[in-house]
């Protein structure tokens, strides 16, 4: 009903206290839903997890009616915050653009970097587990490289690697690398003693024991820095975007569009970065559910 009344332009910008009290209205009750729905318990698992997805889209339904109906209801300017719908139309006005940006930063910028990043960093864990000097020599090194900011690396990448898509996948490749180094060094070392001389008294060879123990006891480690990186890898080349590209990516967009004041494009392709993120990480998630089942945080 808010939502129609908004239509009226008599009320859109101006509308009254009788307006908002309904507004209220519906932000209470759909906290109390909420709140309802969390205490629910069942041993049906189907059921389970009917109410695990019910909760947050319930929760997200809500935030973006209060988005919308504050936006428009109070007369926010479109220049300072569009309303959920302007974005929208405009996402699906502009799917060309959005689809090109998306090949050039996730595709070609963050997909390659983090495969090159998190294969080095696991493959010098693997090293560095071999060779204890490596590993007393990189993990310094690591926290202090964890430490720079993306902000004063990404010039510097753009500057060796040029302004296409290399140096996006360089930065993410950098970002990347070192989470799944101290990660996968850590499980790799999580073996315990007793597996570690049952290998030794079967004679194994290192790399026998690297395949069928270290690495199975290493692999939640190994995704737990995968999900890290998932994230990161999509925030470093959307920065890196910033300090140079060609005409297109979503860092490059997000910036000559806010310039703009377009900023219904700016949320346009905010949403296309969640929306990837959060696919990339449910698709990570995903692939360890299905490779350490047997893993007790695995069994709920």
């Amino acid at each position: 009903m808010t939502l129609m009344l908004l239509r009226d332009p008599l009320i859109a910008g101006d509308a009254a206290s009788g307006f908002w009290m309904v507004v209220i209205g519906v932000w209470l009750a759909s906290w109390i839903c909420v709140v309802a729905l969390a205490g629910l318990k069942s041993r049906n698992s189907v059921f389970r997890k009917i109410i695990d997805l019910a909760i947050p889209l319930l929760f997200g339904a809500a935030v973006f009616y209060l988005w919308e109906v504050v936006v428009r209801g109070a007369g926010v300017p479109p220049v300072l915050l569009p309303s959920p719908s302007a974005a929208a139309a405009k996402f699906m006005a502009s799917l060309p653009t959005l689809g090109a940006d998306f090949v050039q930063t996730f595709i070609r910028g963050v997909l390659i970097g983090y495969a090159i990043g998190c294969g080095a960093g696991l493959l010098v864990a693997i090293l560095a587990h071999r060779f204890e000097f490596l590993g007393r020599g990189l993990l310094p090194l690591g926290n202090f490289f964890s430490a720079l900011p993306l902000v004063g690396v990404a010039p510097i990448m753009v500057m060796w690697f040029g302004f296409d898509w290399p140096s996006k996948a360089a930065v993410v490749a950098l970002v990347t690398f070192f989470p799944m180094l101290v990660n996968a060094l850590a499980g790799l070392q999580a073996a315990g003693d007793m597996e570690r001389d049952l290998m030794r008294s079967y004679g194994a060879s290192y790399a026998q024991t690297l395949i069928k123990l270290y690495l199975p006891a290493a692999l939640p480690f190994i995704f737990n820095a995968l999900k890290i990186n998932a994230t990161l890898a999509l925030i470093g080349a959307i920065v890196a975007e910033f300090f140079g590209t060609p005409t297109q990516g979503i860092g490059f967009r997000i910036s000559t569009e806010a310039g703009r004041m377009a900023l219904d494009m700016v949320w346009a392709e905010i949403a296309l970065a969640a929306i990837a993120g959060m696919a990339f990480y449910g698709l990570v998630a995903l692939a360890e559910r299905v490779t350490t089942f047997w893993h007790p945080s695995m069994r709920t």
